[in-house]
């Protein structure tokens, strides 16, 4: 492991220093809570975050990140039409069968209608209408689900179903990997990510008798409570309790929490607004370096050049204890190193970690700012002297 000299504008930082920040603290009733600003990378509350939980229906954020996945690459239009089997009507409607979009049976619905129906009404039924329409079966979906999990680097996960109903433990997730797939879907399909959390209602099916339309709110209970607010799921069973991954952003900094185990709906409501609002008002985002702007080097292995220049590949910035005046105590950059050429620009390979006080470090990436080759025979050659004779 490598730490390098810092860029003369990192090391003015260095020296901005005030007294060691103590962390902010917060108490919940909640079994489990995390918290995360996704502008520095900063965890700023956790319990019981790595403790393998029933998701509830927010494993049904996995399902509709599967959708996109698919939407994002073109191979999932959302205008494609989708039956709902008699047999997964019969299963998924009625008091027993929990939250509902109220489908009927044999009816055809599009994607983009059954993912509102998902998103905003929490529709047992239209989880698995729309995990059938792509996968043929909800268990060839749940492989889906799976495969992504691995991919976006949830470690603490297990989808056995595409709406979270209890499964006898097949199905669980941990706060941190809830919080890591609702950056991932942040992140990678912000778009259709903005298209469907913020529904603050969705109309869908006719009551019987007199067959009036069915319009359910949003079940997010900090979307129009606090600023910025725009996703992400609920879930609540008799199992799992009552809980919540939601997040928000002001003025540029986003936040995602988790909470989990409630005993009740409105603590639920209490404990998601007051963590969420206290990672926004008990800590500050200070910036860094803004995208593009030059950290540091790293040393070459056999590269084109002996060494590779490293950038911020977004504004970075550190979160702080609000009112510290200084955005850093110290910066260090860490690589394996020397990196081994070749390499290309823009490949994450350092990262700049920020220690302020008594927080826990802050880990951000730094990326190769240009292209490295690998050194041609001759070059090999001359590399191989300078080692040999200790020439710098």
């Amino acid at each position: 492991m490598s730490r390098i000299p810092l860029s003369a504008a990192a090391a003015s930082l260095l020296f901005a220093t005030a007294a060691p920040a103590a962390a902010p603290q917060f108490d919940t009733p909640a079994k489990v809570a995390f918290v995360i600003d996704l502008s520095s990378g900063a965890v700023l509350y956790q319990k019981n975050a790595d403790v393998r939980m029933p998701p509830a229906s927010m494993a049904k954020m996995m399902t509709t990140d599967v959708a996109f996945e698919l939407i994002d690459k073109g191979q999932l239009p959302l205008t494609k039409m989708c039956t709902v089997r008699p047999e997964t009507w019969q299963k998924w409607h009625g008091p027993q069968a929990g939250s509902t979009m109220f489908l009927s049976p044999n009816e055809q619905v599009s994607v983009e209608n059954l993912l509102k129906g998902i998103v905003t009404l929490s529709g047992n039924d239209a989880s698995v209408v729309l995990a059938e329409c792509i996968a043929g079966t909800e268990q060839a979906f749940a492989e889906q689900m799976n495969t992504l999990g691995k991919k976006i680097g949830l470690t603490n996960s297990h989808f056995g179903t595409a709406n979270g109903w209890p499964d006898n433990g097949v199905t669980y997730v941990s706060a941190r990997d809830l919080a890591t797939l609702a950056r991932y879907e942040i992140e990678n399909h912000y778009k259709l990510y903005k298209q469907f959390y913020s529904l603050p209602s969705f109309t869908w099916g006719k009551t019987l008798g007199s067959g009036q339309d069915i319009t359910q709110q949003n079940r997010n209970p900090i979307l129009g409570k606090v600023s910025g607010a725009d996703g992400l799921k609920t879930g609540h069973t008799d199992e799992a309790g009552y809980g919540f991954t939601g997040s928000a952003d002001q003025n540029g900094r986003r936040l995602i929490e988790v909470v989990a185990g409630l005993g009740s709906w409105n603590a639920r409501v209490e404990e998601s607004t007051r963590l969420i609002q206290w990672g926004f008002n008990a800590w500050s985002a200070k910036p860094l370096f803004q995208s593009g702007a030059k950290v540091g080097t790293a040393q070459v292995q056999l590269g084109s050049s002996s060494e590779v220049p490293l950038i911020a590949p977004r504004n970075l910035a550190v979160t702080v204890p609000a009112g510290l005046a200084s955005g850093a105590t110290s910066l260090k950059i860490r690589y394996q190193g020397p990196v081994a050429a070749p390499i290309a620009k823009g490949q994450h390979i350092a990262d700049l970690v920020i220690t302020t006080g008594d927080t826990p470090p802050q880990v951000v990436p730094l990326v190769a700012g240009e292209d490295v080759g690998k050194a041609g025979f001759f070059g090999r050659i001359w590399l191989g002297l300078k080692s040999l004779f200790g020439m710098a």
